[in-house]
């Protein structure tokens, strides 16, 4: 039956949706729609859509189906997801669609609808055996962590729609803390900061960039990135202005909430049963997803737990590619996945 079914692993986040297929990363595109209002069709999906993010028409709609971190518009989200599978060279060929086993990764603080939700969609595109597993769980497998030993690691997943945070040990998470502070909160963080503080209105796309470029969490780094040329509508006389940011200025914008995403870890620590909280002593926290990114992100969380931090080599794949491993050894992981 090998011929007739296909394994995929998708991570299925707020900003990119990652699909793993015969070991191999091929698709990794941004979580987002274009819709045509009048006909419902869907006009692009991916990075095509991204690009016509903040620039449409009335006849045109962009929807990001998918809102911290679950489906929010359950028909985009299953028309997107059927699409990029779709997309996927190998399956291109075919001339029938196989029928697909699948593992997806979902946050930990999901509701039992929400998981119906994301199952449902997947049987619609022809899953025939879906399995779910939890974002931290997938995030730990991917950077290397052996979950099945009796010892304590402390996993904190910063996504774009949900920060995770897990002390994870004996393939089971034993303490956890979902937050819906993560890089869309960021984002927001910029952009109201642009305002209030500059007079200047950007939009979504020109505060992400903001974040990826001179993005930090601390005003005093060592190799700072250079100021950034950033441009917008100015509030007060209507006209498009230009003005240069600075990695400080980021740091003081996204500050309150990088706050919230300390306290959360510090909650968790302290809600850690005492064993597993001598060995996160010894091996420290490990940082996953694209907020890893952010520049002193690891020095800034190290310096308020006293705790060793890592950040996961390229954070950004750490839990699809966790999640693809899960699919490869699906017995060895039967007590993480969520059938």
């Amino acid at each position: 039956m090998g011929f007739f079914t296909e394994e995929i692993a998708i991570d299925l986040g707020t900003a990119n949706t990652l699909i793993i297929h015969n070991d191999k990363v091929v698709i990794n595109s941004p979580s987002i729609v274009a819709m045509d209002r009048s006909t419902k069709k869907i006009i692009a999906i991916g990075e095509e859509a991204k690009f016509m993010q903040g620039k449409t028409h009335e006849n045109i709609k962009t929807i990001r189906p998918l809102k911290d971190g679950v489906i929010a518009d359950f028909e985009a989200s299953e028309k997107m997801i059927s699409e990029l599978i779709r997309s996927i060279p190998t399956l291109k060929k075919r001339w029938f669609s196989p029928s697909l086993t699948m593992v997806i990764c979902i946050p930990s603080g999901i509701t039992e609808v929400e998981m119906r939700a994301v199952k449902e969609s997947a049987e619609r595109v022809n899953g025939k055996e879906v399995y779910l597993i939890h974002e931290p769980m997938a995030a730990a497998i991917g950077i290397g962590i052996d979950i099945v030993k009796p010892k304590g690691n402390m996993v904190v997943d910063i996504g774009g729609g949900t920060t995770e945070i897990a002390v994870i040990a004996l393939s089971g998470i034993v303490c956890e803390k979902s937050l819906k502070v993560a890089g869309d909160v960021l984002t927001n963080d910029i952009v109201y900061y642009m305002r209030t503080k500059h007079n200047l209105y950007v939009g979504d796309r020109t505060a992400e960039k903001i974040k990826i470029e001179v993005g930090a969490v601390t005003e005093s780094l060592d190799d700072h990135p250079e100021d950034m040329h950033v441009q917008g509508r100015d509030l007060l006389s209507g006209k498009p202005k230009e003005k240069v940011i600075s990695y400080i200025e980021v740091a003081k914008a996204i500050d309150k909430s990088i706050i919230r995403i300390e306290d959360s870890i510090m909650e968790t620590l302290s809600q850690t049963p005492p064993e597993l909280a001598a060995d996160i002593y010894n091996t420290g926290i490990y940082l996953a997803g694209g907020g890893a990114l952010l520049r002193g992100l690891d020095e800034r969380l190290s310096k308020k737990t006293d705790l060793p931090v890592y950040i996961a080599e390229d954070p950004l794949q750490a839990v699809v590619r966790g999640t693809g491993i899960a699919l490869k050894n699906i017995e060895k992981f039967k007590s993480v996945l969520i059938k």
